[in-house]
């Protein structure tokens, strides 16, 4: 008999408390960068149309485009950072599939992340600029948004980043360590001895049992017992008659 009460909880591995708190920290790393990112769109824009003064380009849309694009990926990125913070709470749960999700998305971010990286590195400012016969060209676009932008906006854009990747890599690899398996194992049903003195219902047709077993009565009438001192059938000698006659 199985009493799903009496089952103790799962204890949760510490690897996988690690890795939610890093999935928190993602978040929290995503929400700063996203602050930094509104903050700054307006002088972008500003850098960007007069970059594109006096040439045939239109600067206004193009610094139009540019922040939208930027705009919609943070905000892309950090709703899907939220994403990973609700399934950071159903892993501490122990739901497997929670785990599964989080290593598609978590996937999915790295490489946003990484990419993102990547072309900052590479002078991530660069709109395509020098396509057009008179444009400005990618290095000119670089310097004007070097100028217009603070001083300390790239290099902790940079820094947010790199930590947001680590902090990401790390959270799948802790989930995917075997010893986190058990704890995303689904608990298979056991048998469980009954405890002493524990009652059980009692099947239907028979009495409630109060001492020693009862059985129902099977309807058939009784007799009294048979006499053990039955009387002689020789009939006493002090009764008349009753001695025989005399030969002699």
């Amino acid at each position: 008999m199985v009493d799903s009460q009496s089952t103790p909880a799962r204890q949760r591995p510490s690897i996988v408390s690690i890795s939610s708190y890093l999935l928190f920290l993602f978040l929290a790393l995503q929400v700063i960068s996203l602050i930094i990112s509104l903050s700054t769109f307006g002088k972008t824009r500003d850098a960007l149309r007069d970059a594109y003064a006096g040439s045939s380009t239109d600067g206004e849309q193009v610094a139009d485009v540019f922040v939208a694009v930027g705009i919609g990926s943070s905000v892309l990125l950090l709703l899907l950072a939220v994403v990973l913070g609700v399934l950071a709470l159903f892993n501490n749960q122990g739901r497997n599939g929670a785990r599964i999700t989080t290593w598609i998305v978590g996937g999915i971010m790295v490489c946003c992340v990484g990419g993102g990286l990547l072309s900052n590195a590479a002078g991530g400012f660069n709109t395509g600029g020098g396509t057009g016969g008179d444009g400005p060209s990618p290095e000119e676009i670089q310097r004007r948004l070097e100028e217009a932008l603070p001083s300390w906006v790239t290099p902790v854009s940079l820094v947010l980043g790199v930590l947001s990747l680590i902090a990401l890599i790390t959270a799948l690899i802790l989930l995917a360590l075997p010893k986190a398996n058990p704890f995303f194992r689904k608990p298979a049903a056991g048998w469980e001895p009954p405890t002493p003195g524990a009652s059980y219902p009692q099947a239907p047709g028979y009495p409630q049992a109060s001492g020693e077993p009862g059985y129902p009565s099977s309807g058939e009438p009784s007799y009294p017992p048979p006499a053990t001192d039955r009387p002689d059938d020789t009939p006493p000698t002090d009764r008349p008659g009753s001695t025989p006659p005399s030969t002699s």
